[in-house]
């Protein structure tokens, strides 16, 4: 048994995430999670298991023990559609099993609110074709343990989740039915979803609409034309305004000898 001090615990904790992504996010490695939920009890119409599968963090399958069908999520889903009818069976057993674990689960008393609701995950790693790594996170009422399948220790978060390490400890055939889950028929089912993902093409965004190129042109208008218009513009108010001009002098003028005219002749009489 092995059990660490809060800050040391949680620390590590985010240390595992962190390693978790980073395999993830590798070239090669790829990587098989099944979310589960499961509650002691459950209200009329609603489940008391579900569980959502995902490869590579992208979801593709669903499943609830209300329906007990398996709904596939995706284009992954749609291609392994027929792969994934052994999960029907196979999560309505695990989600059995996980309940039956709540009741000798020891909570503790002032973090206990109501039935205690478990969230268990399977994840398990592809690198090289082969296995490397493998484990089952448990999580009650906000209370963690890792379970490593593969070196078959034991990381407790919480000392509250404590039950569901002993109740392994004490039931080997039940522990030793999980580590095959995680660590040979995670790992296979992985193997088989990857041959069909790889054959699943990557969405692609629609192309962008690129503009007619005889409507534009025809719409647009070259700037040296309008500098052009404007500078015709300019020259024909000028001419004008020239024209208006020389018309006011000479009318101007044309008074102006008028009125000596008729000084000249009041003058002579």
């Amino acid at each position: 048994k092995m059990s660490l001090p809060s800050h040391t615990a949680r620390l590590l904790w985010k240390t595992l995430l962190l390693i978790e992504a980073w395999q993830t996010l590798g070239h090669d490695a790829h990587s098989l999670c099944l979310n589960l939920t499961v509650k002691p009890q459950a209200r009329p119409g609603q489940p008391w298991c579900e569980v959502q599968g995902s490869v590579d963090r992208k979801p593709f399958l669903q499943y609830d023990s209300d329906s007990k069908k398996v709904r596939a999520l995706g284009l992954l889903g749609e291609k392994v559609n027929a792969t994934i009818a052994w999960t029907t069976q196979t999560l309505g057993e695990v989600g059995q099993e996980l309940r039956m674990v709540l009741p000798v689960i020891r909570l503790e008393k002032n973090r206990t609110r109501g039935l205690p609701t478990l969230q268990a995950k399977l994840c398990c790693q592809r690198e090289a074709e082969r296995c490397t790594g493998a484990s089952w996170q448990f999580s009650i009422n906000g209370q963690t343990a890792v379970f490593d399948t593969k070196s078959m220790n034991w990381t407790v978060i919480d000392p509250g989740v404590r039950g569901i390490q002993e109740e392994w400890e004490n039931n080997q055939d039940l522990a030793e039915h999980f580590r095959k889950l995680s660590a040979g028929d995670c790992s296979h089912w992985l193997r088989e979803f990857l041959e069909h993902w790889e054959k699943v093409p990557e969405p692609t965004e629609p192309p962008l609409k690129t503009p007619d190129t005889h409507q534009s042109s025809s719409m647009w208008i070259n700037p040296g034309i309008i500098a052009s218009i404007v500078i015709c513009l300019v020259l024909i108010v000028s001419v004008l305004i020239g024209i208006i001009v020389m018309k006011c002098r000479r009318r101007s003028g044309t008074r102006a000898g008028e009125g000596q005219a008729g000084l000249r002749l009041s003058g002579r009489t």
